[in-house]
C-alpha cells in the first residue's frame, strides 16, 4: 500500500471582524448574507475566498472555482519541473494561462466540464529542448498529476510552442 497524505484546512465565515448573528453575518435571506469567508491553513496566509461573483461573491477574493482551476494547473506545473529536472530540460519559466468551463443547471446544481491548461515554457538550449520532448513531459505531467487523475472531466493541456532562450543571455 501506497503512502497516505492528509491535509486539514479551516473554513472560517464569517470572517474575522464580523459578528456571528451581525447584519453581515446572518442568513435571514439569500441577498442578505456575505459571502466572504477565510480559508485557513496552519502556517500559513490566510487566503481570502467568496463565492464567484455570478454568485453574489466579492470579485476582489478568491472563489472555490478560481482555486479548483489554479490547483489543477499547480498540479501538472509542479510535476512537469520535476520530470524537467530529471531529464536534464533546463526551465527558466513557466506561465499557465488556464482555463475551466462550468455548466450550472436550471435549478443550480452543476459541475465542471473541462479545464484547459496553457502551458508557456522559456527553456536553455541544449538537446532536450525540443517540441517533442516537452510534449511527452506534459503527457507524463498529467498523467501523474494527483489533482487531475482526481477530477471527473477532461483536464486537457494545450501548451503554447516552445521558447528557447537565446544563448547569449
Amino acid at each position: 500500500m501506497g503512502a497516505h497524505h492528509e491535509y486539514s484546512v479551516t473554513v472560517r465565515w464569517p470572517v474575522t471582524g464580523v459578528e456571528p448573528g451581525s447584519a453581515a453575518g446572518a442568513t435571514t435571506s439569500y441577498t442578505a448574507y456575505t459571502r466572504d469567508h477565510d480559508v485557513v491553513v496552519p502556517g500559513r496566509p490566510v487566503l481570502a475566498g467568496t463565492a464567484d461573483p455570478s454568485f453574489r461573491g466579492d470579485p476582489e477574493r478568491y472563489s472555490p472555482e478560481d482555486l479548483f482551476v489554479a490547483s489543477l494547473s499547480q498540479c501538472h506545473m509542479l510535476w512537469f519541473l520535476h520530470l524537467a529536472a530529471e531529464r536534464g530540460l533546463v526551465v527558466h519559466s513557466y506561465r499557465d494561462a488556464a482555463t475551466g468551463t462550468m455548466r450550472v443547471e436550471s435549478r443550480g446544481e452543476g459541475q465542471f466540464s473541462d479545464v484547459t491548461l496553457h502551458p508557456r515554457l522559456l527553456v536553455a538550449p541544449g538537446e532536450q529542448a525540443t517540441e517533442e520532448v516537452v510534449a511527452e513531459l506534459h503527457e507524463r505531467a498529467h498523467a501523474l498529476c494527483f489533482l487531475s487523475r482526481s477530477v471527473n472531466f477532461p483536464v486537457l493541456v494545450e501548451p503554447a510552442p516552445l521558447h528557447v532562450a537565446d544563448e547569449a543571455a
